[in-house]
């Protein structure tokens, strides 16, 4: 058989509420109020070839895990405790031969900012920077099966912590503008509430401080039981100053 090549080049980057990997959804959907804008690249940013996407609720994205290591036949996944292999291709793990992703994502339509044609979504799980190789649309009587088991993963994640806000972080939120922050203190909660930290963390009174940056803050917050309180919000150029 004679082998050949593929190459493949981003329709779009991905500009997101989502800076880092850490406490990204791991399935878009489990949270309703993460934003994100598709930058669409030359020569894929004529218009007509979005023509009838407004028709489309939903869309399907085909992306690249750019910042996942090599690929390897066997991953530890989170929904097993990470303390059992199963091999790569019955996961969603980033860690796959062409490091492709998939997600269904919330569509809101196509804009112009200035030079730049931009696809806005809704509930991913993007981080900023992602590139988009393909763009479909969802059609519900072919997409969804109801029906379809998968034994181990189980049942949806369930929220395992009360999130609280201290009167700092309140106060952050308070002045930071709902048009550049949409769902801001929604999308902290449900991060929060399904405990992002790894495996070996989980559990008991820590006291450790964690941050993850969303937009351009830095939210830091701790643990205590089944509480979670975010401590503050900081722009993260004085974050790293």
């Amino acid at each position: 058989m004679t082998g050949h090549s593929l190459t493949l080049e981003p329709i779009a980057i991905t500009r997101s509420c989502f800076r880092e990997k850490f406490a990204v959804p791991r399935q878009p959907g489990q949270t309703r109020h993460a934003h994100a804008e598709l930058v669409i690249q030359p020569p894929y940013n004529r218009e007509e070839a979005f023509r009838g996407l407004d028709d489309c609720s939903h869309l399907w994205l085909t992306f690249h895990f750019h910042e996942a290591g090599g690929w390897r036949p066997t991953v530890r996944p989170p929904r097993l405790g990470g303390n059992q292999k199963v091999g790569v291709f019955a996961t969603r793990s980033p860690f796959r031969p062409n490091q492709l992703g998939l997600s269904v994502v919330r569509h809101h339509g196509l804009e112009r900012r200035g030079k730049e044609r931009v696809l806005l979504i809704q509930d991913h799980d993007l981080i900023d920077g992602t590139p988009i190789y393909d763009i479909k649309p969802y059609l519900p009587w072919a997409d969804s099966h109801p029906e379809a088991t998968m034994r181990w993963s189980g049942e949806a994640p369930q929220a395992t912590h009360t999130v609280r806000f201290s009167a700092e972080a309140e106060n952050r939120l308070a002045h930071l503008s709902p048009t550049s922050y949409p769902d801001f203190r929604q999308l902290i909660t449900d991060l929060l509430t399904s405990d992002p930290r790894p495996g070996f963390r989980r559990g008991g009174n820590e006291r450790r401080v964690y941050g993850v940056q969303l937009y351009d803050q830095d939210v830091r917050f701790r643990f205590d039981d089944d509480t979670v309180e975010v401590l503050d919000l900081i722009p993260v150029d004085q974050a790293l100053a």
